[in-house]
């Protein structure tokens, strides 16, 4: 490891410390359904990332973050999360759904771009992250699962500042400000993440905007949620082939939402408008953007109402998603789409609550793909005030984008004749939750049938093709445990957690296939945070994987923080061992790397 010269770079970063009291996970209400249930009561397989969790994760961004959750495949190309992928449970980067605020971020031209609306670690106050079938909660797209970043409420009136520096040119700033008036509340951040890239043409200049506001606090508060952010960065063998070492891309993500709730004794609504905007601009010789670029924007506009009834017969939760989908783009075409999906599910509480059943189903209208449902059924059975079995299936679908359908280069074709992705998934679980221990383990089926995937005929034919592929059986199990316990009255935390996936996708050649077949089959995470003396604290986090091509690693990183008064002294090393490895496609990920900040929070 080089780490000699690294040392004599100077970081100051600032982020907002915790300013108010974490929730303690019992009590957290997952918000990314419509019958919202504290965390220990929910009947399926969930994890909740804290804002604590996020703090010890020596993570920079939330691709790093995710990184560390068992079952959580984030493929990246680069570092800072300038270009990401999501996968859950082996599924692909177009059939997991992420949302902010329970706002679907979904793309219509790529799923390429899902990551692309992830928030800057300041504004988080957790992250929900759903595994399984969750089309009848949420829509198509989350065909293997979803996750939901629940922003903060509100900070205390506060500013705080970062300044970062490190390896590879890193240099990070930024800064955020809380402001809690009498009848509206505000948080406003701003951060810019520049370097130089740790090997040719990987810099990165990326920006983040985000304003959270709530007004008329006294009486009918409503709630908007405006987000920006940019990436500028150089694609070496990002896309194409490993020579195509002079590509660039440049991409916009941008989102403004208001909503509302209205309550009366059994009932609640809460309607919300939105609308999303995604730009992706790719040059294939960044010197020369004359010789091929495509340009796609994105727009989506979108109305949806959320409810929830209670009655003695449990509680019934119902809904309504309205949206309209514009895509302007040189390769793909002008096109339209519109959805409308409506959506009812119910809660039965049986034998002194102690066991719940929770059926439902969503009917989706697409315009150009006409009428899906998605039936499916939650179980759970209470044991005891800790212990809880719970079982679920489901049935999925996910239509293809419009990459799938009407992409056109030298190395890649869509397919106007690709019929919908279709699966059908089981799951049983057991999750046991107390203060000092957590812990969840699921057994996990999926029967997929038409999935898309661009592949080749053989090793000679340059062009992979969309392609509807045969049937998929994926299986697989994880186990999660964290654990806290005490050392001079300052809490310690371990946690580890491990996903075993297997599916038959392999009987096809992997040389003759684009995107599906680098699936995680081990996937082992491991965190300890300490905390010795009062205002210093460390994390080590350790990753293993291994994918169904063969190929494997292993990851360590680790982070200290030491608080002085109003400063935070921090250092993050990434890849301490050096390893070398790929996650996905010709892109290498960075060699050691350490990165130096100070904080400082203007009460």
């Amino acid at each position: 490891m080089k780490f000699t010269y690294l040392f004599t770079l100077l970081s100051i970063t600032i982020q907002a410390q915790d300013l108010e009291q974490e929730q303690k996970l019992d009590s957290v209400i997952i918000t990314s359904s419509r019958i919202e249930l504290p965390f220990k009561e929910n009947s399926r397989t969930i994890t909740v990332i804290s804002s604590s969790d996020i703090k010890n994760s020596a993570a920079t961004n939330v691709a790093d973050v995710l990184q560390q959750v068992a079952g959580v495949d984030i493929r990246r190309r680069g570092t800072a999360g300038s270009q990401a992928d999501l996968y859950i449970r082996g599924g692909g980067f177009d059939q997991t759904l992420l949302l902010i605020d329970g706002i679907k971020m979904d793309d219509a031209q790529t799923g390429h771009h899902t990551m692309n609306a992830a928030l800057p670690l300041e504004v988080i106050e957790r992250i929900e992250v759903i595994k399984g079938p969750a089309a009848r909660v949420f829509g198509q797209n989350a065909f293997t699962g979803a996750i939901n970043i629940v922003t903060k409420n509100s900070l205390k009136n506060t500013v705080s500042v970062k300044l970062e520096a490190g390896s590879f040119g890193q240099f990070n700033a930024g800064v955020t400000v809380g402001s809690n008036l009498e009848n509206s509340s505000h948080i406003v951040h701003i951060d810019k993440m520049t370097s130089e890239g740790y090997i040719y043409n990987t810099d990165y200049d990326n920006s983040n905007y985000f304003v959270k506001s709530v007004f008329n606090k006294k009486n009918k508060a409503i709630e908007m949620i405006s987000t920006f952010q940019e990436r500028k960065f150089g694609a070496n063998g990002f896309y194409a082939r490993a020579s195509a070492v002079d590509q660039y891309e440049e991409t916009q993500n941008s989102l403004i939402g208001f909503s509302t709730k209205f309550n009366t004794e059994n009932l609640t609504i809460k309607p919300r408008l939105y609308w999303k905007r995604n730009q992706d601009e790719y040059v294939y010789l960044r010197e020369n953007p004359t010789v091929y670029r495509n340009l796609h924007i994105t727009n989506k506009i979108g109305a949806e109402a959320n409810a929830s009834y209670n009655s003695e017969l449990g509680t019934t939760g119902f809904g309504v998603d309205l949206s309209k989908i514009y895509i302007s783009s040189n390769n793909l075409g002008n096109r339209q789409r519109f959805m409308s999906t409506l959506f009812l599910e119910h809660q039965f509480k049986l034998f002194d609550n102690t066991v719940d059943v929770t059926p439902g189903i969503a009917v989706t209208y697409f315009s150009d793909f006409k009428f899906y449902a998605y039936p499916g059924l939650d179980v759970g059975v209470k044991i005891n005030d800790n212990l809880k079995a719970y079982g679920n299936i489901g049935y999925t679908y996910r239509i293809p984008t419009y990459t799938d359908l009407y992409y056109s280069d030298s190395f890649t074709s869509g397919n106007e004749n690709l019929k919908p992705e279709e699966a059908f998934a089981q799951e049983i679980g057991l999750k046991y939750n107390s203060a000092k221990l957590a812990i969840s383990a699921a057994v996990f089926n999926r029967n997929s049938k038409d999935l898309i995937d661009f592949i080749r005929p053989n090793n000679i034919t340059e062009v992979f093709t969309a392609t509807n592929i045969t049937e998929v059986i994926t299986k697989g199990f994880e186990i999660d445990v964290k654990y806290n316990f005490n050392i001079n009255d300052f809490k310690q935390t371990f946690a580890v957690a491990y996903n075993f996936l297997e599916d038959d996708i392999l009987d096809q050649n992997k040389d003759l296939s684009k995107y599906s077949l680098n699936t995680l089959k081990h996937h082992f995470t491991s965190r300890l945070s300490t905390k010795l003396f009062k205002d210093i604290s460390q994390n080590i986090v350790y990753k293993h994987a291994e994918r169904t091509t063969g190929d494997s690693y292993n990851v360590w990183d680790a982070s200290i923080d030491v608080t002085v008064k109003q400063f935070t002294l921090t250092a993050t090393a990434n890849n301490i061992f050096d390893a070398e490895y790929i996650e996905t496609g010709y892109v290498p990920m960075p060699p050691s790397n350490i990165l130096f900040g100070l904080r400082y929070n203007f009460n």
